[in-house]
This record gives structure tokens, C-alpha cells and sequence, in this order.
């Protein structure tokens, strides 16, 4: 799933991308409240996870902004403060759950596979991505390019899934970090060109039509000829 994570507490921030990442999701992280708001209206996703004391606008005034715009994906607060008024608050704000700091990352992660279900039903069309012959089927992780099945490694899957989910768009080198490997790799390493040069192998090195591109000094983006 694609996940927009808010979380001003740095450390905390980092410390859930990983969880989510190691999990197979893609993960978008800000700090702000604005900057959320803006990152929401900027893509679609699938799960919101909002703190509740957050810099310029707490989650529960997020929470309100996103439903009065209509949107309906699940959101789940984080937050502290445990008392029965604050959760009242965030249910009445338009939050689907709300989750107590500290919290077990089981707990989490079982919390946003069950909001995930809830937003979306069985259905194989809207689980698929696809750019050109290229489809990647997010529910059951299966990458198919012209029929023919690719079979790829967890972090392969996460980092096409990225692409996808941007096609026609650059990503910048620092943010497939920040999505894909979530700090468990320094800033200075290759493992975003290393892990290109896998997937390319796999998705166009048989096909005449190369979708994955590089944007020099930029970063990479996945689009049709």
C-alpha cells in the first residue's frame, strides 16, 4: 500500500518507515501538518497515519480538511495523549482508528492491513499498476511485462512499486532512499543505482521499449516512449 506517514518526532518517524518498508509498503513521510495537506492533495494514498501534535496543524484539524475535501481513504492517528475525550476527537474528526503511543509495531502494522482492507475490497483491476505492457498487481506482488511473469526480490518489488505509483514523474535519489529503504542505508551509498541496474535487467533488458530512465543529476522515473 502507499502510505502517507505525518510524524514531526524524527527518530519516531524513521523507526515506523522501517516498520511499514519491511512490511512491502511504500512510504511518503512529512513533518508538518501543512506540508501534509499538500502532500495529499499532490497524490492519492491508500492509508494516512497522522500524530496528533503536530507544527502549523494538529492531526485532528488534518483529519477535518481531508474529509471536508472528500477524502475517504482510512486514517489513523497516533498520538500520546490516551485520554477517552482525545480519542472521542479523532473519531469525530473522521479518523477510522486510533492508535496510543508506545505502541508494538504488530500492532500497527495488523491496524493498517485491516484500514487497508476496509478501503479496498477484492478486486484485481484496481490492485494493478501499469505502465506501457508493464503490470504490477500490489495484492498478490506479481510483476508481468508482455505476459511474461518477473519475478523480483522484496526490495525490487517496493522500489518498481515507487515508480509506478509516480509513473511519468521523476523521483529523486533521496526520496527512493526515504521511501524504499527508509534510512537503513547512508545517504552516500549506491544501493538506489545498484537496485536500478536490477530492475532494468529484469524489466527492459528483453524489450525494445525501455520504460525505467534516468534523469541526470535528478533521479529516475518509470514512463511509456
Amino acid at each position: 500500500m502507499h502510505l502517507l506517514l505525518v510524524e514531526d518526532d524524527e527518530r519516531l518517524a524513521k523507526a515506523v518507515q522501517r516498520i511499514f518498508t519491511a512490511e512491502g509498503h511504500v512510504v511518503d513521510w512529512v513533518a508538518d501538518g501543512e506540508e501534509a495537506l499538500v502532500q495529499a492533495a499532490l497524490e492519492p494514498y491508500d492509508v494516512y497515519v497522522l500524530d496528533v501534535m503536530l507544527p502549523s496543524v494538529d492531526g485532528f484539524e488534518i483529519t477535518r480538511r481531508l474529509r471536508a475535501s472528500g477524502e475517504t481513504a482510512p486514517i489513523l492517528m497516533l498520538t500520546a495523549r490516551d485520554s477517552v475525550r482525545d480519542r472521542v476527537t479523532g473519531l469525530d474528526a473522521g479518523a477510522d482508528d486510533y492508535l496510543v503511543k508506545p505502541f508494538a509495531p504488530e500492532e500497527l502494522l495488523a491496524r493498517v492491513r485491516a484500514l487497508g482492507r476496509r478501503q479496498s475490497p477484492v478486486n484485481a483491476e484496481a490492485d494493478t499498476l501499469r505502465v506501457a505492457d508493464l503490470e504490477l498487481n500490489v495484492r498478490t506482488r506479481e510483476a508481468v511485462r508482455g505476459g511474461r511473469r518477473i519475478e523480483l526480490t522484496a526490495k525490487e518489488f517496493v522500489l518498481l512499486e515507487a515508480l509506478m505509483r509516480h509513473a511519468g514523474h521523476v523521483m529523486t535519489r533521496s526520496r527512493l532512499l526515504d521511501t524504499v529503504w527508509s534510512y537503513e542505508v547512508l545517504t552516500d551509498s549506491n544501493v538506489v543505482e545498484m537496485y536500478i541496474h536490477y530492475l532494468r535487467n529484469k524489466i527492459d533488458k528483453d524489450f525494445d521499449e525501455k520504460l525505467i530512465r534516468t534523469v541526470r543529476g535528478v533521479g529516475y522515473a518509470i514512463r511509456e516512449a
